[in-house]
């Protein structure tokens, strides 16, 4: 795989001694009230990459993010960040509430060999928020003159990415430091590639991609690009999408889910979804039954028809789990991405929970992706039963999308 990445690995390079910035993504799940992290998997993921640049003898710096401008319930500090990271890597991570101010250059600037030191949220930075980016869309080598830039390069002698998860952001953190520095890749970036890249060109028949969520703009992009390469020969469809695409079909699912659809600006889909049934008739499947709850709070199960009652349907039904289990069960590549309803609400947690176990059992090549997909693998499933849990959830829908990723065009210029 590392013959397809243009650019050279970490352990390519001579790092001990040297002072080395490490670019990774933690940005974790948060539980709403308590705002403490309730899955550290992308933790855990990172955690190989700076165990072995620590042991190398290494002065590291770790920069990353926690939240957005519009992800703002989940902006806070990576301080409980560095403590799970800590207790993964069983060595001490300093953490600085400091991005790139006097007191992390201080930091910085005191590092030993082996030390590890997480310095504070990037997206405390204007410059490094998602607003910047679409207001002021500067090329890297226009970025080099940001603070974090100016301020944090002139410290190091090496610049290391590992964020796969963020490489659909144009963020200075991202793209910019390969403009003035050494430049190469962590081992998780590399494996990300390589497992969405088998599921493109490599997969074995039958691929089955099981599509939901809310965010079907994700679903939509992707599904274009694997149902014209013939990398899907089903794709199921549950969530958001999979109700977008009954009313393409035709069903009428009542006001309330016309509403929220409405309200969500996603009534545009349905065209694009009538496009796709017309195109691959026989390789998208849609729910047959949908979930509610009645006036009582009770889960409540109903056939898929021309005119629904006018409900709000939190999730797909059990033959609609039964006829997509049984898909599951003849793959031999199964890519997930989207959960099947609001599995957050034990309600309308079935559906997820059952296919996600039925996926987890399967003795076909199985990825899943996206924060919700992966959190609730780690709800219902033991996660060493997926062939490949990945970090991403934007960058790898634009990878499976066959766009080009921002962060993968910086590392192969920079290895110019």
């Amino acid at each position: 795989m590392k013959a397809l990445l243009k650019f050279k690995s970490m352990k390519e390079c001579t790092v001990t001694g040297k002072r080395v910035l490490v670019r990774v993504d933690i940005n974790s799940p948060l539980d709403p009230v308590t705002k403490h992290i309730t899955s550290d998997n992308r933790i855990v993921k990172t955690a190989p990459t700076v165990r072995w640049l620590a042991e190398q003898g290494a002065k590291v710096a770790l920069i990353a993010h926690q939240g957005d401008t519009d992800d703002y319930q989940n902006l806070i500090t990576l301080e409980e960040h560095a403590t799970l990271l800590a207790k993964e890597l069983d060595r001490p991570v300093r953490y600085i509430d400091d991005v790139c101010g006097p007191a992390a250059v201080q930091a910085i600037e005191a590092l030993n060999e082996g030390d590890i030191v997480l310095l504070g949220n990037l997206r405390y930075l204007a410059e490094e928020i998602s607003v910047f980016e679409k207001v002021v869309p500067l090329k890297p080598s226009e970025m080099t003159g940001c603070w974090l830039i100016r301020t944090l390069a002139p410290l190091f002698d090496l610049y290391v990415n590992d964020a796969f998860s963020a490489a659909h952001r144009s963020s200075p953190s991202m793209v910019a430091f390969q403009e003035v520095l050494p430049s190469a890749a962590g081992p998780l970036l590399f494996d990300e590639v390589e497992a969405l890249t088998t599921i493109l060109t490599a997969s074995e028949h039958p691929s089955v991609f099981v599509l939901g969520g809310a965010r079907i703009g994700d679903a939509f992009g992707m599904m274009q690009s694997v149902l014209e390469n013939g990398t899907a020969d089903r794709i199921l469809t549950l969530g958001v999408t999979g109700q977008v695409f009954l009313l393409a079909s035709g069903i009428e699912l009542g006001e309330k889910t016309h509403a929220f659809l409405q309200g969500k600006s996603l009534l545009g889909f349905v065209d694009e979804a009538r496009a796709f049934l017309k195109s691959y008739p026989n390789r998208i499947l849609m729910p047959t039954d949908l979930a509610y709850a009645d006036v009582h709070g009770t889960r409540v199960e109903i056939a898929v028809q021309t005119s629904m009652p006018n409900e709000s349907y939190g999730d797909i039904g059990s033959k609609t789990i039964e006829l997509y289990s049984r898909e599951i069960a003849k793959a031999k590549t199964v890519f997930v991405n989207g959960p099947a309803g609001i599995y957050e609400k034990e309600l309308f947690e079935k559906a997820t929970r059952e296919i996600w176990r039925a996926i987890a059992a399967s003795d076909g090549y199985t990825v899943v992706g996206g924060g919700d997909s992966v959190s609730a693998a780690s709800k219902y499933t033991n996660l060493d039963d997926w062939s490949y849990v990945c970090t991403a959830g934007g960058a790898m829908v634009r990878f499976m999308s066959g766009k080009t990723l921002p962060l993968i065009k910086a590392m192969e210029q920079a290895s110019k």
